[in-house]
């Protein structure tokens, strides 16, 4: 069976070495000194390899069943859910007024990304309540928040979003969910949603479900959409819970995999929902809750490949098979262990530099969410939201690829269920789909996110890449080795924006052929960024004296491996970026 360890030393380096967070003047910042938040991951790590990683093979085996319209969850869930809310780890990062912890995102971030390695399917149940927690915080009213927040906070009540019909996913315009004005205020909801994450379970006294849907006579297409609240079970004035309202589950949908998260396709005949948010206005209030969950759906791309990874080292180095070309490492064993081959070597590097990149980036993104957030500040919120595709769908399609990689280190008994890694995969296949496909990403990272503002953001993240550049080209240790690489992969995107605004404009085309591309190559830029301050501060600590150098010499190692061997990918992405549409839609329809 696969095994997890929380990566908590990392994930310390990060918080404490590259990002300093306790010297930063964010709101809550200064309390988050390396004892607490040691302490913090800690327990984070015990809960989720003591607890959730065990599960997770029984989540994939026996998944969710529907009897009689009630859904039950896999063996052993709803007592690990119990012991998870109890210890209040829903809360973590939520406002203290409705009785959460109030901790900042960054390190809601890094407990996140632990308890998605260890069981995502489990995990999913309380990261849509966290969802669409933070939209009734973001768009309802004091009523409202009070009714349903406190419930949520650590998952007594869970949440859900639904917005995919039978007949419409990304072109939400096209629904048919109706919600019929009552004299009391209220509306009645009729329709049938599918796709519903955590759409109904065993595991929580009532479950809040966010359900956009059209107000007769409203506009004609994604203007007329509106977002209501409609629990499961109505809820008294004195919070106590009343008759079951009119959803019901239709059926549970039989996935490739995430088989311990209820995924259902939800029956609304006539349930009372209330407005959330303005009328028309549901995608408003409804992106607080995707952008919120297309930032956790990256990570989850980023934990699948770390257990994965985890897992492939552990192999690698007590399999043994062949003979080391350059002299038996074994000498006194029949063979030696595959880890020594280069191929087995440079598939590990690649999950290596992969992961640890990406939790930076990620940890990254939080700390711009945070200030953000605590600080109003448009600058930060500009740039993660600029970057928000990038993290949803580079983090997604590149940790699918690497538990791909570490499944192949396996060989043969990779594709054998005994030994657990396929579900890795499986798991995370579906991150490159949900919260918006990755194709989707990336148009709207060109179509939309580039131009926004005037461009002002993405000419900020150049600025911040050639900043970080200027100011320490004087360091030998990093100029060959990171600076170098980062300056031409920077050039490669740069050249690749200035063209979609060179000839966007005259074919629309030429810009979206390449959307998939620059989404990539931002990617890989970001990464190179995040590289280059962990080699930063792995020099500086080495420099200042250290208990632990093998760490920092570690870290470096990695750093390089990325920087030579991942980051030269953004010029094959330039040169696709450069060619245009014409061989993209050369071909007519019937041609396929």
């Amino acid at each position: 069976m696969p095994t997890y360890t929380a990566p908590t030393k990392d994930m310390a380096f990060l918080l404490h070495e590259m990002l300093k967070v306790s010297t930063q003047n964010v709101p809550g910042y200064a309390d988050l000194e390396p004892d607490f938040t040691a302490a913090v991951l800690e327990e984070a790590g015990k809960i989720t390899s003591e607890v959730l990683a065990p599960l997770n093979v029984v989540g994939d085996r026996e998944g969710c069943r529907l009897e009689n319209g009630v859904v039950y969850t896999p063996t052993g869930f709803k007592q690990a859910f119990q012991q998870v809310c109890e210890a209040e780890w829903p809360g973590l990062a939520t406002d203290p007024e409705y009785g959460g912890q109030g901790l900042p995102y960054v390190i809601g971030n890094a407990v996140g990304e632990m308890f998605a390695s260890a069981n995502q399917a489990f995990t999913m149940y309380q990261g849509l309540t966290n969802g669409a927690y933070a939209a009734i915080h973001a768009h309802g009213t004091d009523e409202q928040k009070s009714r349903y927040l406190p419930k949520m906070t650590n998952c007594e009540w869970t949440g859900t979003m639904n917005l995919t019909e039978p007949h419409c996913g990304t072109d939400l315009g096209m629904m048919r969910t109706k919600a019929e004005p009552q004299k009391d205020g209220s509306y009645k909801i009729t329709g049938q949603k599918i796709f519903i994450s955590a759409g109904d379970h065993d595991m929580a006294d009532n479950i809040i479900h966010l359900v956009l849907a059209k107000i007769p006579g409203g506009p004609e297409g994604i203007k007329g959409v509106s977002l209501f609240i409609v629990p499961k079970f109505m809820v008294n004035d004195d919070g106590s819970l009343g008759a079951r309202n009119g959803v019901s589950v239709g059926s549970i949908e039989e996935k490739m995999g995430i088989h311990g998260n209820s995924t259902c396709v939800l029956n609304y005949d006539g349930a009372t929902g209330y407005l959330l948010g303005e009328e028309h206005k549901g995608m408003r209030a409804m992106f607080t809750m995707m952008n919120h969950a297309r930032l956790g759906v990256g990570m989850q791309g980023l934990a699948q490949a770390e257990v994965a990874y985890q897992n492939a080292v552990i192999y690698a180095r007590d399999r043994l098979q062949g003979r080391d070309v350059t002299g038996a490492k074994n000498p006194s064993g029949p063979a030696d262990p595959i880890i020594v081959h280069p191929d087995i070597r440079r598939s590990l590097m690649d999950q290596k530099s992969f992961v640890e990149g990406a939790r930076a980036f990620l940890l990254w993104g939080a700390a711009m969410l945070d200030r953000a957030h605590r600080m109003d500040d448009k600058d930060a919120d500009g740039l993660i939201s600029l970057l928000t595709p990038v993290i949803k769908g580079f983090l997604t399609d590149q940790g699918y690829d690497m538990t791909v990689k570490a499944q192949q280190v396996y060989g043969g008994h990779g594709y054998i269920e005994e030994h657990g890694m396929s579900q890795f995969t499986r798991d995370a296949r579906i991150a490159m789909i949900y919260e918006g496909a990755n194709g989707v990403q990336a148009l709207d990272l060109v179509g939309r996110k580039l131009a926004a503002d005037g461009g002002k953001h993405v000419m900020a993240f150049f600025d911040m890449v050639k900043t970080f550049i200027k100011e320490n080209e004087g360091d030998a240790a990093l100029k060959a080795d990171f600076l170098d690489p980062l300056k031409a992969a920077s050039k490669d995107l740069q050249s690749s924006a200035m063209y979609f605004m060179q000839t966007g404009m005259k074919n629309p085309n030429n810009a979206l052929a390449g959307s998939n591309d620059f989404m990539h190559l931002f990617g890989h830029v970001c990464l190179g960024l995040m590289w280059a301050q962990m080699a930063k501060a792995a020099n500086e600590a080495l420099a200042a004296g250290t208990s632990d150098p093998d760490f920092y010499q570690t870290k470096l190692t990695t750093g390089r491996y990325y920087m030579a061997r991942q980051l030269p990918a953004t010029a094959l992405h330039l040169a696709r970026i450069q060619t245009g549409a014409d061989t993209v839609m050369a071909l007519a329809p019937e041609a396929f």
